[in-house]
C-alpha cells in the first residue's frame, strides 16, 4: 500500500525541499552535525521543566563517557528509588549529540515519572564500529553498578532510543541477556536494525523523504570498518538468530521509512521468540519525527505513547 504522508508532515518535509537543504551525504561530518542540530533546534517544543538536569561523566574504555542526568518533578519511587532509562541519541550514528534530543529526553522523563540519563558515545567516522557499542555497554553497566548512589531501582531499569540509538540500545539489550545487567525494557523507536539494507522499504520511492537510502549508505560507510563489520551481530541486531529471553520491547515505526520493514520484522521476531512486545506505528510520518514536536503534534503523542508503555512496566 502507497505511503501517504499526513498533512503536517507533507508540510515540512515540502518546507525542507523549499529551503534547498543539501543531502547529508554531500556533506562532511562537521557540516552535517550542524545542519543537523540546526534544523531540531527550530523544530523543538518547549522543553519540559525539569526538577533537575546535570551533567557527569563516567568511566568508558576509551575516557570518560559524557551523560547527562534528567530528574523530572514527580517520580515512580520506591523505597527511594527511581525507575531509569539509558536514552542513546538518533543520528546515523555520525550527527547527533545531547543537545539535539535535549527535549525528547525530558519528555520522556515526565511522560515515565523517571530519571532518564542520556549517554553520549562517541560518533563516527573519528571513531568507527564498535566505539559507540563499547560506549553504549559502558556506560549502562556503571549506571547499574552505581544505582544505588544514584537513588536508581536498579530493578527497573530500562534501555532506549531513536534510529541508530534504538540500534545501540537493541545491541545493548542482547549483551545484557549474557553478561548483565538485567534489564526491564527497551524502547526502540524506527531501529536500524540489519545494515544489509535489503528490506522493500529501502527502495520504495514513498521511503525517499529525510532519512533516504543514500543517506543510510553514508551512515554506514562513515560507521562501520568494512563489509564485513555489515554481519556482526553488534552492528546488526537482526543477524542474532534467538532473541528469546530478551526484555520486554517497544517497538515504534513509520510508514515513510527506508528503516520500517526490519524495524517491524524485528518486532515480529521478538514476538516469536516469546519476548512481551508492543508495537506502534504512525503510517504518514517520516523518520525523525519524534524530535520535532513543535511542528509535528504526532511527535508528542509518539512520546506520550513511549512514556506511558514505560510507566506501566514500572
Amino acid at each position: 500500500m502507497p505511503v501517504i504522508l499526513d498533512p503536517d508532515a507533507a508540510a515540512v518535509l515540502q518546507a525542507v525541499r523549499d529551503a534547498g537543504r543539501p543531502p547529508y551525504e554531500t556533506l562532511s561530518p562537521p557540516e552535517a552535525r550542524a545542519w543537523y542540530l540546526q534544523a531540531r533546534e527550530v523544530a523543538h517544543p518547549e522543553p519540559p521543566v525539569m526538577e533537575s538536569v546535570r551533567a557527569i561523566a563516567v568511566p568508558g574504555p576509551a575516557g570518560a563517557i559524557p551523560v547527562r542526568i534528567y530528574t523530572p518533578p514527580k517520580l515512580r519511587l520506591a523505597d527511594g528509588m527511581s525507575p531509569c532509562l539509558v536514552f542513546f541519541h538518533g543520528g546515523g550514528w555520525v550527527i547527533g549529540d545531547m543537545d539535539s534530543h535535549d527535549v525528547v529526553c525530558r519528555t520522556l522523563a515526565v511522560e515515565g515519572e523517571m530519571v532518564v540519563i542520556s549517554v553520549d558515545y562517541r560518533l563516527a567516522p573519528e571513531h568507527k564500529f564498535p566505539a559507540a557499542i563499547d560506549d553504549a555497554l559502558a556506560a549502562t553497566r556503571w549506571i547499574a553498578d552505581n544505582a544505588v548512589q544514584l537513588n536508581l531501582d536498579a530493578s527497573r531499569l530500562y534501555v532506549g532510543g531513536d534510529s541508530a540509538g534504538g540500534n545501540l540500545a537493541a545491541v545493548v539489550a542482547i549483551d545484557a541477556r549474557a553478561h548483565g545487567p538485567t534489564l526491564a525494557g527497551q524502547a526502540l523507536i524506527y531501529p536500524a536494525t540489519d545494515f544489509r539494507m535489503d528490506h522493500p522499504s529501502h527502495s520504495e520511492p514513498e521511503t525517499d523523504c529525510l532519512l533516504t537510502h543514500n543517506v543510510m549508505l553514508w551512515f554506514r560507510d562513515h560507521y562501520l570498518r568494512g563489509p564485513a563489520d555489515i554481519d556482526d551481530w553488534r552492528a546488526s541486531p537482526a543477524r542474532v538468530e534467538d532473541l528469546a529471553g530478551l526484555p520486554p520491547a517497544y517497538v515504534l515505526t513509520v510508514g515513510a521509512d527506508p528503516l520500517r520493514d526490519e524495524g517491524n520484522e524485528y518486532a515480529r521476531r521478538l514476538t516469536d521468540a516469546g519476548v512481551a512486545v508492543t508495537t506502534k506505528t504512525y503510517p504518514g510520518q517520516f523518520h525523525g519525527f519524534v524530535t520535532m514536536g513543535k511542528i509535528l503534534p504526532k511527535a508528542n503523542e509518539a512520546l506520550h505513547g513511549v512514556g506511558a508503555w514505560l510507566k506501566r512496566l514500572g
